[in-house]
């Protein structure tokens, strides 16, 4: 079976909030999806972008993506990029589908002069933790990743006065 990894469309914005509510239950974080269709599309193919994704085709339909985005190191003052999500529909991994994603967002990184490409992988995984030392990537154990969100997060944006 052939594989076209293609840059997404507009038109493809369905199928990628599919694929991104399709992780989160494979993932077993269902209950933090808050989509937007038009967000989405906004964010992909807005005046400016927020994220690019890449979508692979199978037997002319499309079978998973990937969604990356630039971030920034100090230390090397450079642009870098991350993959955000990663996903082949279960049926179809095994075929080289998800390293062909890789490839591509690492095709990307090294296109736009990016030293690194970065990404996080829950540790449960062991599959994708297997799959992507294979390619030769090292989980950085040292580092956690820290998040705040909803009202962790507005409390934290007003000053100690205010709270």
């Amino acid at each position: 079976m052939a594989v076209l990894i293609r840059p997404a469309a507009p038109p493809d914005v369905p199928v990628i909030a599919t694929f991104i509510r399709d992780l989160a239950r494979f993932e077993q974080l269902e209950h933090l999806v808050d989509l937007d269709e038009a967000r989405l599309r906004e964010h992909l193919f807005g005046p400016v972008p927020a994220c690019g994704a890449l979508l692979a085709v199978a037997d002319g339909r499309a079978v998973g993506f990937a969604l990356f985005f630039q971030t920034y190191s100090t230390f090397r003052t450079q642009s870098c990029l991350h993959l955000e999500d990663l996903f082949v529909q279960p049926e179809h991994r095994g075929r080289g589908i998800g390293l062909a994603l890789l490839r591509a967002v690492a095709a990307i990184a090294v296109a736009r002069g990016c030293p690194r490409l970065d990404w996080q992988v829950l540790d449960w995984n062991v599959g994708a933790i297997g799959f992507y030392e294979q390619q030769g990537a090292h989980l950085l154990r040292d580092w956690r990743v820290c998040r705040l969100e909803g009202d962790a997060l507005a409390n934290c944006a007003r000053s100690p006065a205010d709270r």
